[in-house]
């Protein structure tokens, strides 16, 4: 937990609110710059006031906070989308996320806040992830949502999309690198849309805000600080899963991997994290002893849910494209068998769709058959 100079108070009045979003929207005030200003002068009120003479000091003429226009602006922006601010210090505001070094002093959210007081955990993985990937992200999502967690991603395709999708109706919570209100990929529209209705979006950027390369970084210290533990289902050896694992670590989270087959890269960064002492998941279970939450997952059969990363465009062309099916069919498939008809599930084809294409991949040498209706990638 911070320890401050001054003691720390949370804003009370609405004037306090629109000075801590004018403080953290000012030119070259980041988190921990926010953080320290508001320790060294008691308010962000007083740090507005002080800010134009310290950058005078550090050499920056004309300098000058964020306008009060500004912040009221995107306010107004927030009310339009549906979103609420809340700060550092509110009751809503996650206890575990307060407790991280850089935690951001405010969270815009939209949707169904009280998820925020469930205990949670991140799922996170490969955007491009194998069809084996997907399932397990599935399973994983949907069983330790029965159990009461709040499933924690950043709505990327690939794991991310399958991890919220099984925990839509247990709940979830999708971090956003961009604005509350932008949602990247777009392909992700609609799954945005079912969490909305059933779980929470959040992020700590303006409204509006397109989503940037280092915007992501900041999005991962959010997955990894509102978790328990962070479960890394797919991730090659230089990704941005690693680095919330590592981000994880520097939190002082739990942060569990899925094996995968050596062969596979995808697989790689997973099996790292084993080998340096990551716990191995094989399923829910896993989860919950390191959590130590009391383990009673729902039996029985779960249905399968459609994959978001699907190429809707694609789909609706029939699938004439065929480099770009090509591609699905390669990217849900690794070095381990795969059975071809769990494979024209993932990808909604129907067998005489796929049994062409299929044969010219094998022709070509790119996938492999096996006896028993099994598919590898070579």
């Amino acid at each position: 937990m911070f320890s401050y100079p001054t003691p720390f108070t949370p804003p009370t009045t609405e004037d306090d609110r629109l000075s801590w979003l004018r403080l953290i929207r000012s030119r070259r005030v980041g988190v921990s710059t926010f953080w320290r200003l508001l320790s060294e002068h008691g308010s962000a009120r007083t740090a507005l006031v002080a800010l134009p003479e310290l950058a005078r000091a550090s050499g920056l003429q004309d300098y000058q906070p964020c306008p009060e226009g500004v912040a009221l602006a995107e306010i107004k922006a927030a009310r339009r989308v549906g979103a609420r601010m809340i700060c550092r210090g509110d009751a809503v505001y996650p206890s575990a996320l307060a407790e991280i070094q850089d935690a951001p002093p405010l969270l815009w959210v939209r949707g169904h806040d009280a998820f925020l007081a469930r205990p949670m955990v991140a799922l996170v993985g490969a955007r491009n992830a194998s069809s084996l990937g997907t399932r397990m992200a599935r399973k994983l999502a949907g069983d330790l949502s029965a159990e009461g967690l709040t499933v924690v991603s950043g709505l990327a395709r690939g794991v991310d999309a399958a991890a919220h999708l099984a925990a839509l109706d247990g709940g979830t919570i999708a971090v956003l690198a961009g604005g509350a209100d932008v949602i990247y990929p777009a392909e992700n529209l609609a799954l945005a849309d079912q969490i909305l209705a059933k779980g929470l979006l959040l992020s700590e950027q303006a409204i509006g805000l397109e989503p940037q390369a280092r915007h992501f970084p900041q999005r991962n210290r959010i997955i990894a600080g509102l978790a328990r533990a962070v479960v890394v289902v797919e991730a090659a050896a230089q990704s941005g899963s690693l680095i919330t694992a590592r981000m994880a670590l520097d939190q002082g989270r739990d942060v569990l991997a899925v094996p995968g087959h050596p062969f596979d890269a995808r697989a790689a960064g997973c099996n790292m994290l084993i080998r340096d002492g990551a716990t191995l998941v094989r399923g829910a279970e896993d989860v919950l002893a390191v959590i130590n939450l009391p383990h009673s997952v729902a039996r029985g059969v779960q249905q399968v849910l459609p994959l978001a990363a699907l190429n809707a465009a694609a789909a609706e062309r029939g699938w004439k494209d065929q480099a770009t099916l090509h591609n699905l069919i390669l990217n849900r498939l690794g070095p381990s068998p795969l059975a071809e008809d769990q494979l024209l599930r993932d990808l909604a084809l129907s067998p005489a769709d796929a049994a062409p294409e299929l044969l010219t991949l094998e022709l070509d040498g790119r996938i492999i058959r096996a006896p028993g209706g099994l598919l590898s990638r070579a």
